[in-house]
């Protein structure tokens, strides 16, 4: 008698930040082409239910199953602090998790996936016997930064902690960063502590990337092909299959809009409307949301703010009551909605990679304010490289900074222009002969096909 083909693929999920929606939104449009495969995904309950909502929730492929992770301590209350926990535990959860639902039954499996932060998916895969698939939930430029970063710290002979009066010296050295600065650099490449659970990852992360049999990510190849290249001639087969606006149908969940955002959108002028939201992971400091309040009311700005409730406190005395007749805050806004409203004409934004492909695809010019992370490079690439939004001075908002970003991006039309440039190099690249569809049929013959 004949074995059975294998025919369930394993997907694991970072559960933090915005890395586990889009995994998903990938994983979701496999089941079209290879309906008879089973794809388990991997992630913690947390991220599970944000990911599949309800049970109720008619969106999700009835061949996508989510199983649970244990994600440790549930009194860690901080968001970085909670992640730093999870990582020092994940090799182990993963794996004791995959094994608990397959056991001995790896002939069942033919494809592994996991989030690239998820390094150990070479080994698991190996032991499988089945190829390695990742998911990069960045853009080239940062993916080759931790690629690189041996050679960065070889090249740049700093301590962790001391690039003082450095920060503006280029990275000309590493082909497809010429434009980053060594203060661009991700923490934990160069700065920021080299041993901690976050920066150990990351470079292990780095150097597990020639491994994969593709590692795919939320972008298309128009928008920075030498790097691409690069990665390539150092056999990291990148395979970008975005932008995901354009390829993947919303959640439902995910789509609403429980504060009415849209609504007062609808009353406002075209393009008059600055859009704020800092992600979900951090936030600048007190001193920088109230000066960021005050040069809004100075301003005059109409202002949509996704400003969580606790943070309210720190606004300015009477900030709400003086400007409630031409602002608006929510706890949670719809983002991509929100940025396709014509109403919006800038995003104030922490340049984290999903919210920059949204403002591209949405076609809204960028006031940028780092946090960590890929978020320097992805605010360099946007001021510096493709010209479509200007940087925060220093990184740090003061009220004046505020009002002359603003005057600046509503005062210039090119900013306009070149973002709509984009914007139709991306939809050209998800048309039938586009790079990103080729890309994803690449992906779907290493995933899905005998």
């Amino acid at each position: 008698m004949a074995s059975k083909k294998p025919n369930h693929v394993v997907v694991m999920a970072f559960p933090y930040g915005t890395h586990a929606i889009p995994l998903f939104n990938v994983v979701r449009r496999f089941p079209i082409q290879a309906p008879s495969l089973t794809f388990s995904f991997f992630s913690t309950s947390k991220s599970n239910k944000s990911v599949f909502g309800t049970s109720s929730n008619n969106n999700v492929p009835s061949n996508i199953k989510p199983y649970n992770v244990d994600d440790g301590e549930s009194f860690i209350r901080h968001p970085k602090d909670e992640v730093f926990f999870f990582i020092k535990s994940m090799v182990e959860k993963y794996k004791n998790r995959v094994h608990s639902v397959y056991g001995g039954g790896d002939m069942m499996i033919k494809c592994l996936i996991s989030d690239t932060f998820l390094y150990f998916g070479g080994d698991m895969a190996d032991q499988m016997g089945v190829p390695w698939v990742s998911f990069w939930a960045g853009g080239p430029c940062s993916l080759s930064a931790h690629f690189r970063t041996d050679l960065i710290r070889l090249s740049i002979p700093l301590g962790p902690n001391d690039i003082e009066g450095r920060e503006e010296e280029p990275m000309d050295f590493v082909p497809g960063l010429s434009f980053v600065k060594i203060g661009d650099l991700p923490d934990g490449v160069l700065f920021g502590g080299w041993k901690s659970e976050l920066a150990v990852m990351l470079h292990k992360t780095g150097l597990a990337l020639p491994r994969t049999a593709a590692t795919t990510m939320n972008s298309f190849a128009e928008l920075d092909l030498p790097t691409l290249e690069y990665l390539k001639s150092e056999s990291v087969k990148c395979l970008p299959i975005g932008p995901f606006t354009l390829t993947s149908q919303n959640l439902p969940h995910t789509h609403a809009d429980p504060h009415g955002c849209l609504t007062w959108l609808d009353k406002q002028n075209p393009t008059s409307v600055a859009y704020i939201s800092f992600g979900t992971m951090t936030t600048p400091p007190p001193h920088e949301l109230a000066a960021l309040a005050e040069g809004l009311e100075e301003s005059g700005v109409p202002f949509i703010w996704s400003l969580k409730d606790h943070l309210v406190s720190q606004l300015p005395d009477g900030f709400l009551e003086r400007t409630r007749k031409r602002g608006f805050t929510a706890p949670w806004t719809p983002q991509e909605r929100i940025l396709k409203h014509n109403a919006v004409g800038v995003f104030v934004t922490h340049c984290g990679w999903n919210s920059v492909m949204e403002s591209i695809m949405a076609g809204v010019p960028m006031i940028c304010r780092p946090c960590f992370g890929d978020q320097r490079i992805n605010c360099r690439l946007v001021s510096d490289v493709w010209g479509i939004g200007t940087r925060v001075k220093d990184g740090v908002f003061t009220k004046d900074e505020r009002m002359k970003c603003l005057d600046m991006i509503f005062s210039e039309e090119k900013l306009r222009e070149k973002v709509g440039a984009l914007r139709g190099f991306a939809k050209h690249a998800v048309g039938p002969n586009g790079s990103s569809t080729k890309n994803f049929n690449t992906l779907t013959e290493i995933v899905c096909k005998d």
